[in-house]
Order: C-alpha cells, then sequence, then structure tokens
C-alpha cells in the first residue's frame, strides 16, 4: 500500500490535467463553431502593428508598477532587495505563470527567491499572499467603478450589475481588515491546526502574525500599495483598450474595465489550463450581452493573450541568464 502511494499523485495530478484541458479544448471548439473564423482571421491581419507594439508596452508598464508595489510590501517586512532583482524575478515568474497549467507557478518562484533573503518562506509567501490579496480586491473595485460609470453614462445597467461588485469590494476589504488590525486574534484563530504538527505549525503561525504585525505598522504603506495594485490593474484594462484600438473593435473603455477584471476573477478557477476556453466564453458572454460580435470578443482575447505570452518570454531570457550568472546567497 505504502509502495503505490507515491505514484497515484503524478497520476492524480495528470488527470487533472487532463481535465483542464479537455475543459479548455471543448470551450473553444464551442466557440468558434460558433463564430466565422474567416472573417475573424481577416479583421486579426488588418490589426495595426505600431498599435499593438504600444499595447504591448502599457503592459510592461503595469509590469513595473507591479513590482514597485511588490517591493514596498517588502520594505515593511525589513526586507531590502534591489528593484532590479525584484523585477527579474517578477518576469521569471510571468513566464511561468502563462507557460504553466497554473498561474501558482509563478508564486513559487517569487516565495523561492524572496524566501532565501528572508531566511523564511513563510515571511516571503505572507508578502505574496498579501500583494495578491490587495491586487484582488483592486480588481473587484475597477469593475465595479466600471460597472457604476457605465450606468451614469448610458443610463442602462451593466451586463454585472454594480452593486454585486460594490459589495464584493466591501466584502473582500472586511474579510482582509482585521487579520491586518488584529494579528493576534487572527494567530489565535489558526492556534488549533497545531495540533497536527505543534512546533512545526506553531512557528508558522509566529513568524505569520508578526509580519501582519509589521503591515498594521505602516498603513500608509499598504494604502499605496493597495493604489499601486488600482494602478496595475487601471493599466492592464488600458492594454485590452490599445489591443482593441489596434483590431480596429467598437468597444468602450469602460465595458472593458469591467470584462477585464472580472475575466481575471473567472480564470482563478481552476478548471482550465491558463485560463483557454473559459477566458473567451466569459469575454463573448459580456459582448453578447452589450450587443458586440462574439468574434469580437474571440480575436480580442486571443490576441491580448498571445501578446502577453511573447512578452512573458523575456522572463525565459532572465531565467537562463541567470541560471548561467547564478545570484550569490544572502549572507546569514
Amino acid at each position: 500500500m505504502s509502495q503505490d502511494q507515491p505514484q497515484s499523485s503524478p497520476v492524480r495530478r495528470y488527470a487533472l490535467l487532463a481535465i483542464k484541458l479537455s475543459v479548455s479544448i471543448i470551450l473553444l471548439v464551442v466557440l468558434f463553431a460558433k463564430i466565422d473564423v474567416a472573417q475573424l482571421w481577416q479583421t486579426a491581419k488588418l490589426a495595426s502593428v505600431p498599435w499593438l507594439c504600444a499595447a504591448v508596452a502599457v503592459f510592461a508598464l503595469s509590469t513595473v508598477v507591479a513590482v514597485w508595489r511588490w517591493n514596498l510590501l517588502l520594505k515593511t517586512q525589513r526586507l531590502e532587495i534591489t528593484f532590479q532583482s525584484l523585477l527579474g524575478t517578477f518576469l521569471v515568474a510571468t513566464y511561468f505563470n502563462n507557460f504553466l497549467p497554473s498561474n501558482i507557478g509563478g508564486d513559487v518562484i517569487r516565495i523561492g527567491d524572496t524566501g532565501r533573503h528572508a531566511n523564511s518562506k513563510t515571511l516571503a509567501t505572507t508578502v505574496v499572499l498579501m500583494d495578491r490579496i490587495l491586487g484582488l480586491i483592486a480588481l473587484v473595485f475597477v469593475a465595479a467603478l466600471g460597472a457604476t460609470v457605465i450606468g451614469r453614462l448610458h443610463h442602462t445597467a451593466a451586463p454585472i450589475w454594480p452593486v454585486w461588485l460594490w459589495v464584493g469590494f466591501f466584502a473582500g476589504a472586511a474579510a482582509t481588515t482585521p487579520a491586518v488590525f488584529a494579528p493576534a486574534g487572527f494567530g489565535r484563530l489558526l492556534r488549533p491546526l497545531t495540533v497536527f504538527h505543534p512546533e512545526w505549525v506553531g512557528g508558522r503561525i509566529t513568524t505569520l502574525t508578526a509580519a501582519l504585525a509589521r503591515f498594521r505598522e505602516e498603513p500608509g504603506a499598504l494604502l499605496a500599495a493597495f493604489a499601486g495594485a488600482i494602478v496595475v490593474q487601471a493599466t492592464l484594462v488600458l492594454y485590452y483598450f490599445a489591443v482593441a484600438y489596434a483590431l480596429h473593435l467598437d468597444i468602450a473603455f469602460w465595458d472593458l474595465a469591467v470584462v477585464i477584471p472580472m475575466s481575471f476573477v473567472v480564470q482563478l478557477l481552476p478548471v482550465s489550463v491558463g485560463g483557454f476556453g473559459v477566458r473567451e466564453a466569459f469575454f463573448s458572454y459580456y459582448f453578447h450581452r452589450i450587443g458586440q460580435p462574439i468574434e469580437d470578443a474571440v480575436l480580442l482575447s486571443l490576441v491580448a493573450t498571445a501578446l502577453l505570452m511573447i512578452f512573458s518570454l523575456s522572463g525565459l531570457a532572465t531565467y537562463v541568464w541567470r541560471s548561467r550568472h547564478p545570484i550569490p546567497a544572502p549572507l546569514a
């Protein structure tokens, strides 16, 4: 029985990958069966190359802001790492996010690199989780703002009601606040977990609560990081808007401000490979609801994703360069 146990994990992993791949393929096949592929290709060939390049530049800007936000959170933990080093790590993480079945791989890279500097993977994980949480809350905020503006400008409700988005935003903020401003109480909630391994789990809970306490000591840094998260999400919407403009698609910026953030939320569901199929299906649903052709939705999603994957190859180059020029381990 014990000899078979090591084999069950790979089998389960490959089975899950096969299921995700099947979901992506089925959704894409269904979508392509409903659209005029020839027309889609004709539209793609008329794309403005300068505007596509401008879109990539906008995405590069969002990357710089994202690294600045991550660096700011690390500094609250008294961790001083050069911006250049963090940028390289972030690019490598972006590459893994785009070319692995799950975007968890990128977080593993970020945690591994910063964990060496912090001498604690728990501390590095806490910072990455805070970065993720702020990004998710900012994402819902941008979507709620976009849906609200649509209602004010066009006097019609957005396909996704702004009230639900605002509820999601405030619920996320309310759920996160106690952990930051009452870390000791949050730690007590986790104490029952020590029953599994008192020393190991207890040590990590102590590290976690200490990190949360340092966040609490610098509320200004947290607010700045949240503002940076909003800028990142807004810049990503601008990136998609530039891609849409390059493809000569008739889609309003504020509609993209709703569909882009919410598509990122949908892609968090672990049911597809890299979000393929699920992302295009959500785009198609939203475009259909606002009276836009689903061909435009599929084209925008695929072209924008292709550009992101091309950009993320810079992470592969960084990874290869680092493998040949290892970064010295920090002194203890």
